[in-house]
């Protein structure tokens, strides 16, 4: 392979990792198995730390390719948790409300799932890096100030259930970038007269490119020493 004329990398993204912690690794053993002191390596597309998947890293001239990746569409699965809300939409923070789940049917559920379908104004979580005045949002939050963010235009082309078994609901979502899962997940269980966080997030496509043809970090390694 050669990294310094451009490959992209398709890696499955650990949970608990950054998609710098990725970068940073691939990028450190890059250098040493080349001998150079500098080689553009670029993720396409952040996938947050409690998420895990396909994560795309581009190197050398294949960075080019970084911005036509990033803006096309964006597969997910994972688990909603109902009947509770967080700050943060997920599992990084603490539940602040609890609600009752048991008037909740199926139904329901399946009905709410598709009004999110089409176009639609999203408010990102306070708790993102989204850029506000130079700052990260969660620069913000964290520190407990307040914050107005900024409705983003998104397209949900595909919201389905895969199973219920309440507090939790496990979906599959196909999606626009700029697509934030923990806010629909927010969303979903306000458009319940509820409350919902997401439990768990595994990004399985990005365009074409596809989770099942990803490797590990480890994989990704030995790649790179064996090249």
């Amino acid at each position: 392979m050669d990294f310094l004329a451009g490959e992209v990398l398709l890696i499955d993204k650990p949970l608990e990792w950054t998609s710098f912690d990725v970068v940073k690794k691939v990028r450190g053993r890059l250098l040493k198995k080349l001998n150079r002191k500098k080689i553009k390596v670029g993720h396409a597309g952040t996938l947050d730390p409690l998420a895990t998947g396909l994560l795309i890293l581009c190197t050398g001239k294949a960075t080019k390719k970084i911005e036509t990746i990033q803006s096309a569409e964006k597969e997910y699965t994972g688990t909603i948790t109902l009947g509770a809300t967080t700050p943060s939409y997920d599992m990084e923070t603490e539940v602040d409300r609890e609600f009752d789940v048991s008037d909740l049917t199926p139904e329901k559920l399946k009905e709410a799932a598709q009004s999110f379908v089409g176009e639609q104004l999203q408010t990102p979580p306070v708790f993102s890096a989204k850029k506000i005045d130079g700052r990260k949002a969660y620069d913000y939050a964290r520190k407990g100030e307040d914050v107005k963010m900024r409705q983003n235009l998104v397209h949900i082309y595909e919201f389905e259930l895969t199973r219920i078994e309440l507090p939790e609901v496990d979906f599959r979502v196909k999606c626009s970038k700029g697509t934030y899962i923990r806010s629909l997940a927010y969303d979903f269980g306000q458009s319940l007269n509820n409350g919902g966080y997401l439990s768990a997030l595994r990004r399985t496509a990005i365009g074409d490119y596809r989770i099942e043809d990803a490797l590990s970090i480890e994989e990704v390694v030995e790649l790179v020493l064996e090249s």
